[in-house]
């Protein structure tokens, strides 16, 4: 099979490609609003019919919630998987788009032409980068080059309700050799990209309740206990003066960095001034005597999130509120166990309490622990060199700080290791207005499959 061919062919189908995107990112698949059920079925409905004039064996799987899309073709070598959703994050504020999200269209930057439109990032424009690479293959060879079974998730901006029992169910067709996923960024523009480790993720919340009822700050202001002073202490209490965070027992299951990938971070060509100002910040603000990287990558965090009480409307109230709330976040690394991490935070806020206070915490518990790649495969290697030939620059082993669940599932539920590339840039502003996907990353994402696809099937 010839891949210089293929390469070939991706260049001189990049308009039609451009344009089977943009009829998918037309199709307003928000998963977490009911009102856009039907536009999620047409957004499978389209990845269906659009896999079968591939002569894929595709269909739509009904599910709980939003649909699954599964294809396959059968042939010779690996069987790969490869994972992406089709479903979006809402619009709002609508008012800050420029441009209609729904309405895609290619626009001129001072760093070159975007596809601007709510998906064109996360996760249509990557999701179809490995679509249109199978399709040059298929056009060229008249087969794909392996075993590929392609699987399409609707509801991953929404939770994910109806993914864990799917795979439970369909195990067995989906276990394949690796996982491939593209849903992640590059750590620099250019700089192609393999996510070695994902952080996990804790979400919890509490209430600090006082007295019985809101009390006027005259009649009871000193000698009654304030639910907002309390909360507010409990949580400057989380962290010491070098961000450290001071939970007892937090970094249990907590792991240096290999010497030989802070190498590749150090020489990723990440540049720590533009990514902390392109967002207000002068300096990085979190656990001393690491690096941003260090710090967004390999290292813990527990982030208040929201903080609350009390009057909220114009003017002024005088009260003191009977309760307070608080939401938090925290990431995990290495082997940290969520439900352990739980009962040590919660612990920190119970042990904190004063007299007269009492705190009651949500029941709606989520927690996934940290994915940690398997890069000792060959197929990582592999990748990193077909990667380094498309952008003629190192590829390099990267963190992610976010939490992209599926690879965990994709372990655990069906013992497949996985292997995340992605072609997005931070400025992407995914989940925000004015989403959008260079084209140069949609261009070279595509020819950066075909040469992974080929490099795999040897």
């Amino acid at each position: 099979m010839s891949l210089d061919q293929v390469l070939s062919r991706i260049d001189t189908d990049l308009d039609a490609a451009i344009d089977r995107l943009m009829t998918l990112l037309r199709i307003e698949s928000i998963s977490t609003d009911p009102a856009y059920k039907a536009e999620c079925d047409k957004a499978a409905d389209w990845l269906v019919a659009d896999l079968q004039s591939m002569g894929v064996d595709a269909q739509k799987r009904v599910t709980p919630g939003h649909p699954m899309v599964v294809g396959h073709v059968r042939g010779d070598g690996p069987h790969l998987l490869f994972y992406g959703h089709y479903d979006v994050q809402p619009v709002d504020p609508l008012n800050l788009w420029k441009t209609p999200p729904f309405d895609p269209r290619i626009e001129d930057t001072p760093n070159g032409k975007v596809i601007r439109g709510r998906g064109s990032s996360d996760d249509k424009g990557q999701l179809m980068t490995f679509v249109e690479a199978c399709r040059a293959w298929t056009a060229v060879n008249g087969t794909l080059p392996c075993s590929i079974t392609f699987f399409f998730e609707g509801e991953e901006e929404s939770g994910s309700p109806s993914l864990i029992p799917f795979m439970k169910d369909n195990a067995e067709e989906l276990t394949s050799d690796i996982a491939l996923i593209c849903d992640t960024s590059m750590v620099s523009p250019g700089v192609p990209s393999i996510a070695s480790q994902l952080r996990g993720m804790l979400k919890d919340e509490f209430t600090i309740h006082g007295p019985r009822i809101d009390l006027h700050s005259g009649h009871y202001g000193g000698p009654g206990l304030n639910p907002l002073k309390e909360i507010a202490r409990i949580v400057a209490s989380f962290h010491d003066d070098t961000g450290r965070v001071a939970v007892e027992g937090f970094y249990d299951g907590v792991h240096e960095v290999p010497a030989e990938i802070l190498r590749q971070w150090e020489n990723s060509g990440f540049d720590e001034a533009t990514y902390l100002n392109s967002v207000g910040y002068s300096r990085p603000h979190g656990e001393a005597g690491y690096s941003t990287l260090e710090q967004q990558w390999s290292r813990p965090t527990l982030e208040v999130n929201g903080l609350w009480g009390g009057y909220q409307g114009a003017g002024s109230k005088t009260v003191i509120p009977a309760e307070a709330h608080c939401k938090i976040t925290c990431r995990l690394v290495g082997d940290m166990d969520p439900d352990d991490l739980r009962v040590k935070v919660r612990k920190h806020v119970e042990d904190r309490l004063s007299p007269d206070a009492r705190v009651t915490w949500d029941n709606d518990l989520e927690g996934a622990p940290a994915s940690v790649m398997n890069t000792d495969r060959p197929e990582f290697e592999l990748a990193r060199q077909a990667l380094s030939d498309e952008w003629n620059r190192e590829a390099v082993l990267v963190g992610m700080g976010g939490s992209i669940p599926i690879a965990g599932y994709f372990k655990t539920i069906l013992g497949m290791d996985a292997m995340l590339i992605g072609f997005a840039n931070d400025d992407d502003a995914i989940h925000s207005p004015n989403e959008k996907y260079d084209v140069q990353s949609f261009h070279k994402g595509i020819r950066s499959w075909a040469r992974v696809l080929d490099a795999l099937s040897r």
